[in-house]
């Protein structure tokens, strides 16, 4: 089991449960309304939207604790959910910030490649 895969799989969910407790829980609070670059009014506007992303990343964030705890073999729920986690990022940023293909899908790609190449 290639310990730096398992590393980078681990870093990839935390960032998960970092980007859902920042939808789910700060959308509306001045730490969430400056990450996302929003007024109070629109904070206020796409709460529920936020909510529902929150909700997606965290079970990102699950699948690949899941495949993290099970070890070698959780190796295909790993890449699964990596795989889930790489096309969300491509997908956020063509559609909503470019920033999104480093923040998210990079990391996941790494962390995607270093499990392949295990």
């Amino acid at each position: 089991m290639d310990t730096a895969a398992l590393v980078l799989a681990g870093l990839v969910a935390l960032l998960h449960l970092y980007f859902m407790v920042l939808e789910m829980v700060l959308w509306e609070k001045p730490y969430g309304r400056r990450v996302f670059g929003n007024t109070p009014e629109k904070a206020a506007t796409t709460k529920v939207l936020a909510l529902n992303q929150g909700l997606y990343n965290g079970f990102l964030a699950a699948g690949l604790i899941w495949g993290i705890w099970l070890g070698e073999a959780g190796i295909h729920i790993r890449i699964f959910f990596l795989c889930c986690v790489v096309i969300a990022g491509v997908v956020g940023g063509l559609t909503a910030s470019r920033k999104i293909l480093w923040v998210q899908a990079a990391p996941a790609l790494l962390a995607l490649a270093m499990t392949l190449a295990g």
